[in-house]
Formats: C-alpha cells, sequence, structure tokens
C-alpha cells in the first residue's frame, strides 16, 4: 500500500536523498546522495528495508509532516527533538504515524544532518537513476510547505525498534590515507596536520567544510604543478591561503588545489555531522587498515538489523495501554499448583 506524507513546514535545508548516483562524473554531476550514508543504513534496519530506498535529510532543523494514512517511520542522523501528536518520541528509532497524526521535528540537539525514513521509502521521481536532491546540478529542489510525497508500498509491520546512540556527531578523531599530493608537502607539514587541533569553520555546506586552526596554514612545495583532475568526496584540499577543505557528497567533480589526504569513507560522516566549532583531529593510516577499516564498517552494516531492541516505553505516555496484556499466568489462589511450589 502506497501513501502520501505532507510537508506542512520545512526548515531550510531539508532535502530528499538517497545513496547518490555515481557514475556521472564525465558528466559534470558528482555523486551527491545522503551527507551521514550511516544513517541511511541505520533507517533502513529500523524499518526492516533497503538502504538504498530515499528519505527526507533535514540540515539543522527538520519541520512538521502528516500522512494521509498508517505509516511506519524511522528517525535517525543528528538527534532532534520529535513530536507526534504533542507526544515526544524516542530518536534513533522506528515509530508508527497514524493516519492524519502530525509529526514535528524540532533543530538538532548535535549534529548536523537527521533523517526521516519512511516504509517503502520517498518515491520521487528519479533522475539519472536516483531520487536525490543535487541542488549544486540543478536537480531536485528544497522541500517546502504543501509538497506531497508519495511513499512507496511497504510490506513491513514492525516500529518500537531502537538503535544504539553513536558517537559521531561530536566531532573527534578521522582517519585519512595518502592522496596524489600528498607527496608535495614536506614530511614536517604532514606531521603538523597530524599533530594540529582543529575545528570545523562557520563555512560549510553539503559540498565541503572549512577546517579552521591556530597558526600558520598548510603549505605545500611545487604546488603550480597540481593540474585540475577528478576529486571525490573525502578528499582534503588545501587552497591558496593554507586553509584545508573537507568536501563532501555534493562537491564539484574536478578540483586543482593539492590534496594533502583523503578520508576514510567510514569516517566521513563524523566530517559530515561535526557542528562549526566542532573540534577535530586527523591520523594518516595505511591503505592496507584502511581497507580492513572499511570491510568492517560494510559486516557492521549488515549487522545493524539484529542490533536493533524493542524501546522502553514510558505506561504514562501509552494512549490505550488498558488494551495490552498487562498480566500473564495468573491464577485463582485456590489452584493446585501453589501446593506444589511449597
Amino acid at each position: 500500500m502506497t501513501g502520501t506524507l505532507t510537508v506542512l513546514r520545512a526548515g531550510p535545508g531539508v532535502t530528499v536523498q538517497d545513496l547518490g548516483r555515481p557514475g556521472w562524473l564525465e558528466y559534470g554531476v558528482s555523486r551527491g546522495g545522503a551527507a551521514d550514508r550511516q544513517a541511511l543504513a541505520e533507517g533502513a534496519a529500523l524499518l526492516g528495508q533497503g538502504a538504498d530506498l530515499a528519505a527526507v535529510e533535514m540540515a539543522g532543523m527538520g519541520g512538521e509532516f502528516q500522512a494521509d494514512s498508517d505509516l511506519r517511520i524511522a528517525l535517525t542522523g543528528a538527534p532532534m527533538r520529535a513530536i507526534i501528536d504533542g507526544a515526544a518520541v524516542a530518536w534513533n528509532a522506528s515509530h508508527l504515524l497514524p493516519a492524519g497524526a502530525r509529526l514535528a521535528i524540532g533543530a538538532a540537539q548535535s549534529g548536523s544532518y537527521g533523517y526521516l525514513h519512511v516504509g517503502g521509502g520517498i518515491q520521487t521521481p528519479e533522475h539519472l537513476g536516483a531520487r536525490s536532491a543535487h541542488l549544486a546540478a540543478g536537480i531536485g529542489t528544497l522541500l517546502a510547505e504543501g509538497d506531497g510525497l508519495q511513499t512507496g508500498p511497504d510490506s513491513g509491520r514492525t516500529t518500537g525498534l531502537g538503535l544504539a546512540a553513536d558517537d559521531r556527531f561530536e566531532g573527534g578523531t578521522v582517519r585519512v590515507v595518502a592522496s596524489l599530493q600528498t607527496a608535495l608537502f614536506p614530511e614536517a607539514e604532514l606531521k603538523r596536520f597530524e599533530q594540529t587541533a582543529f575545528h570545523r569553520g562557520a563555512r560549510g555546506n553539503r559540498m565541503g567544510v572549512a577546517l579552521e586552526c591556530n597558526g600558520e596554514g598548510f603549505r605545500p612545495e611545487a604546488a603550480r604543478t597540481v593540474v585540475s583532475e577528478v576529486i571525490t568526496p573525502g578528499d582534503i584540499q588545501v587552497a591558496g591561503d593554507g586553509t584545508p577543505y573537507v568536501l563532501l557528497s555534493e562537491c564539484q567533480t574536478t578540483g586543482g588545489y593539492p590534496r594533502i589526504g583523503t578520508v576514510v569513507p567510514s569516517d566521513l560522516p563524523r566530517l559530515a555531522q561535526a557542528t562549526a566549532g566542532a573540534a577535530l583531529q586527523f591520523r594518516f593510516i595505511a591503505l592496507e587498515e584502511a581497507a580492513a577499516l572499511e570491510q568492517a564498517e560494510a559486516e557492521r552494516r549488515e549487522r545493524l538489523r539484529s542490533l536493533c531492541v524493542p524501546l522502553v516505553r514510558d505506561p504514562r505516555t501509552i494512549p490505550n495501554l488498558l488494551s495490552y496484556q498487562l498480566i500473564s499466568g495468573a491464577i485463582a489462589g485456590e489452584d493446585d499448583v501453589l501446593e506444589e511450589l511449597r
């Protein structure tokens, strides 16, 4: 059964996102897709469906939504306050959004990007094989009041599941591997890069974020020999003033700034979710270690569904409490079983 999720109110950066559209670099379109791909996997696990389905991405601020029929939803990514018809609901969890009920999602309490998933996925039109809005490429638009989002068929029934909270929303250590121009930076500069306490700058969006620190910028040797070439999410470009920029999902397709390194894909959500001022540290690792990390992360994503656990609900917040079987196995006082237990 399909339905419609209506946008009653939307924050300034609300879009539909999926895993993006790889394979179009030669035509000037970067991969795009969700800023935090891990959040898509978490939502898929909570709803028991594929991680390739599109969800609503909310940058910093959510919105208000209403379904025209009963709809299973999941909330993942940057924790935001969520309320269904006046009752607060858990984040990083799945819920039933009854027909006609209003889901209100507030500002991010930590992190940058929150996600609203629906059973069956959001079914906006496909462009170049994906449903993701790619605003830099002119594909799709920001969601606004009155937009109706079609949902796909949902064969699932389960809600009321939760996943343990993740620590990727407060900055932290990010692992990187050598890039094509890492060797242009003197060894002393690379060591200083690892030892520097960075924080995410105020300048940042789905294309990339600036890294700020106290002290001088980072200077490669023979930077003028670098030609414009293909770049990918995770690349750390060093601008002419020495400021590093980490490229994110909606980055450009080519660039001529030298790259001091490239963030390991499994750590990229930590960069995307870091808020302005969040502390960040970088550590170079070998390519073999990075490959092992990616394999372990892929295996962890496969296990996510088994890590979902039933939510512990407060009885005071359950409107139909009396419809539940609260006592099981009750017996009459005169039953012989009492004699057997003595």
